[in-house]
């Protein structure tokens, strides 16, 4: 991981995401899985476009499992967009960059 993404865990999910003042997308991933390689870079596209309007994090699924039965989650690479505390957005499997901007309705949350 690299570039303007930080790394979400279960100890730092309420004070980085949740209490965030900046919306905060989040990428629950695993290594094994393929599909959220390939999100990966749109990710990170994300986070460089959205620098400063959007932080982005991403969250191990295996290591942090509680996170993701609290929000509901079944599947991944799920991405969650989190605004003043509330999740506000959700895109689950594998999109192309503009249908996750769309699905997340990301430019009206972050402008």
């Amino acid at each position: 991981m690299a570039g303007k993404t930080f790394v979400a865990t279960t100890d730092n999910f309420e004070s980085e995401v949740l209490g965030s003042e900046t919306p905060v997308l989040v990428d629950f991933w695993a290594e094994w899985c393929g599909p959220c390689k390939m999100i990966a870079p749109i990710v990170e596209q994300l986070a460089n476009e959205y620098d400063g309007k959007l932080r982005v994090a991403k969250l191990d699924a295996d290591a942090h499992q509680d996170v993701l039965f609290n929000y509901g989650i079944m599947g991944i690479p799920t991405l969650i967009l989190f605004k003043g505390g509330e999740a506000v957005g959700r895109v689950v499997g594998y999109k192309p960059k503009d249908k996750i901007v769309a699905e997340l309705k990301l430019t009206e949350h972050v402008n």
